[in-house]
């Protein structure tokens, strides 16, 4: 995500709460255009996972797969590239929460912003 983040265990959570924070935020815009366009609650879950999880996750997540894929033989090589990490050492955590952040975030957004039928009193 790019952002200024503390390190270790912290910075961790921070991304996964900001992660819940965009997914609940993606879920309320996609909810609104499937409303006016007639469409499922389908349609606004599945594309409001897909997005928010590209938003939150997309970078570490590439890094993540670069960093398993390419040959890091040199360690010149390998000490550029892991610059250019904001915290090398809890990459794979970070992707992890970063995940579930904006997956959860979504359903939070389901869970808030969609009229359940079960709310409504039969007199």
């Amino acid at each position: 995500m790019n952002l200024p983040l503390h390190f270790g265990l912290l910075g961790t959570l921070e991304a996964g709460l900001i992660a819940l924070l965009v997914g609940l935020l993606v879920y309320f815009l996609w909810h609104h255009l499937c409303r006016l366009l007639h469409w499922t609650v389908g349609h606004a879950i599945g594309w409001s996972c897909v997005i928010a999880v590209i938003i939150s996750a997309g970078i570490d997540a590439w890094k993540l797969f670069y960093m398993g894929i390419v040959r890091l033989e040199s360690p010149l090589y390998a000490r550029l590239f892991l610059s250019t990490i904001h915290d090398p050492n809890e990459l794979g955590s970070r992707v992890v929460l970063e995940i579930a952040g904006a997956l959860s975030g979504v359903a939070l957004g389901w869970v808030l912003f969609s009229s359940r039928s079960s709310e409504k009193t039969v007199d």
